[in-house]
């Protein structure tokens, strides 16, 4: 961490150049002294990089930023308020620390916050941002979160983990063991150091697995943002592991949220009902999606699916639904004659139980993107290929 980069001057020059091509800045001659021009890009690029995903950093004045990577990589803003509404009480644990953002939002729940990272660069910019944003009840440590907690004689209230998901040749991972550290061969050290843990995990992470590797699972938050899955958190909770496991699902959008929960076990017993298409066609959120609830979902809003594996449902009325809802203005046959006779320059296009790719249909049809309908190819109750003709309600 370089502390001449926290100089007035230098400060002034990162906030005026923001939207700056960064090549530029790092070709211009040594502007300041004990600050290469490198550095100020990564300080540029990083801090251009927080603009949306984490505006509390990019509005605070005198912060530091890490590489661009660590601010890839970090919970963002919005993530993090989330997951700091889940836990509650007077000492929680950030096993796997990073830049710092979960802790901040934690300290604003929970009295007192141990920040654990071993990467030295990365501790001591958590450690100075810390008291920048005046979260003053956040002590860190510089170690080995897991070496940390052996050596600890507390009894935190919940212990917080995002486990690395790279591997040695920094390709993405997803299954636990693969992670690092690998909660499954730590679960005893962890629930024996606090009764409560909560647990981020990659969206790509099959819940079943999850399940039976974790034991102690009561609740699976997945969180999506503008429909695209950003985190899957699991609550693991020793005093309640015979308790049934609560998925929920939200997904923020730019006019409030949607929230849809049901129980993990209900959801195999449930059974769906099935139609025809009616006037009305839902297609649930990406948080849903990944849940795989797709019977409780359609057993709690009272509308049928147009197939066992198309996950669209159907119903008469309008009805307030989580995920995109469309008016249905026409139904033809997946064939050559019905599609060319609806006239369709531009279209968009979603497929759900489909053999082909939106690609290879656009180029058949010669379709182009947007417009204001939209086309789902998809297979009905009768196993008939169709084309739904809708528009956005």
């Amino acid at each position: 961490m370089n502390k001449n980069i926290l100089k007035t001057g230098v400060q002034d020059f990162i906030n005026n150049n923001i939207i700056t091509d960064i090549l530029s800045v790092v070709l211009k001659k040594p502007l300041f002294t004990g600050v290469t021009q490198k550095e100020l890009a990564e300080q540029i690029e990083a801090k251009r990089k927080c603009k949306t995903k984490l505006p509390t950093l990019f509005n605070t004045p005198k912060i530091y930023y890490p590489r661009k990577l660590h601010i890839e990589q970090t919970s963002s803003e919005t993530t993090a308020h989330y997951k700091a509404n889940l836990v509650s009480g007077k000492c929680l644990l950030d096993l796997t620390g990073g830049l710092g953002i979960d802790a901040y939002y934690f300290s604003k729940k929970v009295g007192e916050i141990d920040h654990c990272e071993w990467d030295q660069e990365l501790h001591e910019i958590a450690s100075y941002n810390f008291k920048v944003l005046g979260a003053l009840n956040i002590r860190t440590f510089h170690t080995d979160g897991l070496l940390f907690l052996e050596d600890s004689n507390v009894k935190y209230d919940w212990i917080y983990l995002d486990p690395a998901r790279r591997d040695e040749r920094q390709k993405k991972v997803f299954r636990l063991s693969d992670c690092t550290p690998d909660i499954t061969k730590h679960l005893n050290l962890l629930l024996n150091k606090s009764e409560h843990v909560l647990l981020k995990t990659a969206p790509l992470l099959d819940l079943s697995a999850g399940i039976s590797d974790l034991k102690h699972v009561t609740e699976i938050h997945i969180v999506a943002h503008h429909n695209e899955v950003k985190e899957v958190l699991w609550v693991l909770n020793t005093t309640e592991r015979d308790s049934p496991i609560t998925i929920k699902t939200i997904n923020t959008t730019p006019t409030g949220s949607e929230t849809f929960n049901f129980l993990w076990s209900e959801e195999s017993e449930t059974k769906s009902t099935f139609a025809v298409p009616h006037t009305y066609l839902y297609e649930p959120n990406a948080a849903i999606m990944k849940s795989g609830g797709f019977k409780s979902v359609g057993e709690a809003f009272g509308i049928d699916k147009l197939h066992e594996h198309s996950h669209l449902y159907t119903s008469e009325k309008h009805i307030k639904f989580p995920g995109r809802t469309f008016k249905i203005v026409n139904t033809v046959p997946f064939n050559k004659k019905a599609i060319n006779s609806l006239s369709l320059s531009k279209a968009n296009i979603t497929i759900r139980n489909f053999p082909y790719a939106v690609a290879n249909i656009r180029k058949r049809f010669k379709i182009a993107d947007g417009g204001n309908i939209y086309l789902f190819f998809t297979t009905d109750i009768n196993e008939d290929r169709i084309v739904l003709v809708c528009e956005k309600c």
